[in-house]
């Protein structure tokens, strides 16, 4: 009979917690996110296929001169990012280090970067004229919100239609700004409790993140940062693009921790396989036996190196970057998972 680690080690666990950790939403007009819907949109008013620039550039114009007005309101600013190797949380934790944690609008950041794209296409022949999908780059703004109830999060708008938005939230600084708010003490080591006075309260706030309220934040925020819903007639329609559901398990000392990730370590190789390995990091296997566009896989000799690192969420991109163990102040293991493909209206 399989026992979880929770009963095994009881005693000599300071505090367990499960609670969201990475959420990633798309935000889309049901009407524009597909070439034949657009076409539709544009031929119900008139608007000839060939015009659609036109159609597109004032929509631009407009979302440009919003995103400086709303920073201008806010009393933050637009930071242009012009090279691939900035880390764009690094700039918005400089802000913020001045700043403070204090609600509102806390950066503006620009990027030019690829996006969904319609062009007009005539068909000789079916005699047909429509717009199809194609790939381009335009503008992109980051809006960095410090959100009262969600902590640090960000709405990734595209200049060009047809629009479609990112949102990105973590669990756990929602649950860190609710734990403030009761009143109970805790500390973190970058996104990872290792104290909280009351873990079983705490486990109660993490369990009522409601979908409701977050989907009227999304709503809000769509509305202050991509002002061109009157021109469509509707709202963003929401898809959960990426969830992680982590389970911290805070122990007492690092002795017994020491003596269990060593295990887990050298029990993940002998069973975890290379395919499961390059799921997890977003990858896929050839026929050749190595990961597309990433580092070769090597035979792993049995038994966990030293220093060995836990995979860590990157919140700009399905890129893992690494989060040392044990954490400084504290003994903390985790294990996450990953639901996708999830909608709301």
């Amino acid at each position: 009979m399989t026992q979880m680690l929770t009963d095994r080690y009881h005693e000599r666990l300071a505090g367990t917690l499960s609670c969201y950790d990475r959420i990633v939403i798309t935000g889309t007009l049901p009407g524009a996110c597909y070439a034949a819907g657009m076409t539709s949109f544009l031929n119900a008013r008139h608007i000839r296929i060939f015009d659609y620039p036109r159609f597109a550039e004032p929509l631009r114009d407009r979302i440009r001169e919003a995103a400086q007005a709303l920073a201008t309101a806010q009393g933050a600013r637009i930071e242009h990012v012009a090279k691939a190797h900035i880390r764009k949380e690094d700039l918005v934790a400089a802000v913020l280090k001045d700043r403070g944690d204090h609600p509102g609008l806390v950066h503006v950041l620009s990027a030019m970067e690829a996006c969904d794209a319609y062009e007009p296409w005539h068909d000789k022949q079916s005699h047909q004229t429509f717009l199809r999908h194609t790939s381009g780059k335009c503008l992109h703004y980051y809006f960095y919100w410090m959100d009262e109830t969600l902590g640090l999060i960000y709405l990734r708008v595209p200049t060009w239609s047809p629009f479609r938005l990112q949102f990105y939230c973590n669990g756990h600084s929602r649950l860190a700004h609710s734990l403030t708010t009761a009143g109970i003490d805790y500390a973190m080591a970058d996104n990872a409790f290792i104290r909280i006075t009351d873990w079983e309260r705490a486990q109660q706030l993490a369990d009522a993140f409601s979908p409701d309220t977050l989907h009227a934040l999304l709503d809000h925020y769509a509305e202050q940062c991509c002002p061109i819903l009157d021109v469509f007639g509707q709202s963003y329609h929401w898809s959960l693009m990426q969830v992680e559901y982590s389970t911290d398990l805070v122990f007492r000392s690092d002795a017994i921790l020491k003596s269990l990730y060593e295990e887990l370590s050298r029990q993940a190789i002998f069973s975890v396989k290379a395919e499961q390995v390059a799921s997890f990091l977003g990858k896929k296997i050839t026929s050749a036996g190595q990961p597309q566009d990433g580092p070769r896989i090597s035979d792993a000799t049995p038994g966990p190196a030293a220093g060995a690192q836990r995979p860590e969420s990157h919140p700009h991109s399905g890129a893992r970057r690494p989060a040392k163990l044990p954490i400084k102040h504290g003994y903390l293991t985790r294990w996450a998972a990953r639901p996708l493909s999830h909608t709301c209206n």
